[in-house]
């Protein structure tokens, strides 16, 4: 009764407010799908304008009558509505914990998740009250981690922790440099292994860079290719003062992170350290016209006011304004590139174990199962397909873990309580023969061994997967005890 979910408040945008004022008025849901879809950018007043491109023309484009009071009234309305509050949601990863009842500090209702609590206030409520949020990250990839020391400890016997894995191999970094690092925590991306061979990682701080300069705000902001040209050596490194050079200095006088920019407004803007705070908080939301007005400004004149040049003080605001499209804390980037470094290390010398832990920690990444496992096999990796007789639900290692047995997690189709059904059926009466045999001995579904079938998981009982569904054609119901001498002779497969 203390801890309790933050809520987050979903606003009206064109699309939303287009589809709720359209069946209000009663207008088809075709037409209505219609205008909001094709229907692409507001002015402060939508039929102002009838020129080429302008609401009124795009209606026209679209076979309405932009004279129409209906029409005319739907895009008012949902114009006038956008940014309103639509509904209440649940926050990603925001909690609230207080010392006392919830109930009795804040409006609270049920989460859709049993016994669980959602405060009817937004991160922002909560900052001007001063109660305590905590953003908890549930991240894959840390069990995809843990599974994967797992599995080295148990084939390999070598134990293995994020502490003590073996630091800035060169290995590894040799292979992250040519972009090999598919499955890789943070930098599996298209961007960032475009990114890759350009920035070529040598060391952690680099990994550190590399997470946080492929997001909007550095590219918004201008800052990625003035980095890559002064880290190329295709720029020169120059710095207006020490005091800038301490702040900008490690990531070569590019501000690429919130500490950066907050260090900038302390140190050459003459802003107190809750200023400072203040200033990135408004950066990060950049939605408070107050704030648009007063910090910029401030930063602005205090730069000029401590002796830097104009050129200089727009070039920092300019990328001080990127932030506000999303960029990264240090401290942040520095956890993240721990577990890009510690991914990497297990993809470049124990691939056959980073996958099985891959495809055991899905859905996670942006690669499908196969690009997996094609991957794996890129790496000298034999992996074998899923077998009723001899996979596990999970993806598992054989031959003193240098090959990779497919589990029945990857069977479409397939439940889980019939996969564990028939592993413990085999580890009890071993290896069955025929179809029929497992059907009896495990009781799973029919439906169940037709997907195993689909997937071409009876070659152990020299069974392709035309004959194997062939076979489950004859078979009905469930197994019964009755005669089942009679019925394994009548059920050869």
């Amino acid at each position: 009764d203390r801890a309790g979910l933050t809520a987050e408040v979903i606003t009206y945008r064109r699309r939303s407010a287009v589809r709720d004022v359209g069946k209000v008025l009663g207008l088809s849901l075709d037409a209505v799908d219609r205008i909001a879809k094709r229907v692409d950018r507001w002015e402060k007043n939508p039929f102002a304008d009838s020129q080429a491109g302008s609401v009124a023309a795009q209606l026209e484009a679209l076979g309405f009558d932009p004279t129409d009071t209906t029409i005319r009234l739907l895009i008012q309305l949902a114009h006038e509505i956008t940014g309103f509050p639509r509904h209440l949601s649940q926050h990603v990863g925001g909690f609230v914990i207080t010392r006392g009842p919830l109930c009795e500090l804040v409006p609270i209702e049920n989460a859709a998740m049993k016994n669980r609590t959602v405060i009817e206030w937004d991160k922002d409520d909560i900052d001007a009250m001063g109660m305590l949020k905590v953003d908890v990250l549930g991240l894959g990839m840390l069990t995809c981690l843990r599974k994967g020391f797992e599995l080295v400890e148990q084939h390999h016997g070598r134990e293995l922790a994020l502490a003590t894995i073996p630091a800035e191999d060169p290995a590894v970094y040799d292979m992250v440099c040519t972009a090999d690092t598919l499955g890789v925590f943070q930098i599996e991306s298209r961007a960032q292994m475009t990114m890759l061979p350009r920035l070529k990682p040598r060391c952690f701080y680099d990994l550190v860079i590399e997470v946080a300069i492929v997001r909007p705000g550095p590219i918004v902001g201008d800052m990625v290719h003035p980095y890559l040209r002064r880290r190329n050596g295709e720029e020169p490194v120059e710095y207006p003062d020490e005091i800038i050079k301490e702040v900008l200095g490690k990531t070569l006088g590019v501000p690429l992170f919130q500490e950066q920019v907050m260090a900038l407004a302390v140190k050459a803007a003459g802003f107190t350290p809750g200023e400072a705070e203040k200033l990135r908080r408004a950066i990060t939301a950049w939605t408070s016209k107050d704030d648009i007005a007063r910090y910029p400004s401030r930063f602005i004149a205090g730069m000029l006011h401590n002796g830097y040049s104009r050129e200089f003080v727009e070039w920092c605001f300019k990328r001080l304004r990127g932030f506000s499209r999303y960029g990264f804390p240090e401290s942040h980037a520095a956890s993240f590139a721990l577990l890009v470094y510690a991914s990497a290390w297990l993809k470049c010398y124990y691939p056959a174990v980073f996958a099985a832990a891959l495809l055991n920690s899905q859905p996670l990444g942006f690669y499908a199962p196969a690009q997996i496992v094609r991957d794996a096999r890129d790496h000298g990796v034999e992996v074998r397909p899923v077998d009723v007789n001899q996979s596990d639900w999970d993806c598992t290692l054989e031959d003193e873990g240098h090959v990779l047995r497919l589990g029945m997690r990857m069977v479409k189709g397939l439940r889980k309580d019939d996969a564990r059904a028939i592993v413990k059926t085999v580890r009890q009466r071993g290896p069955s023969a025929t179809p029929f045999e497992l059907w009896r001995a495990s009781g799973v579904s029919i439906s169940s061994l037709r997907a195993l079938a689909l997937a071409d998981a009876f070659r152990s009982m020299h069974l392709d997967r035309q004959h194997a569904l062939w076979g489950l054609q004859t078979l009905h119901g469930r197994p019964l005890p009755l005669f089942d001498r009679l019925a394994g002779e009548a059920h050869p497969v």
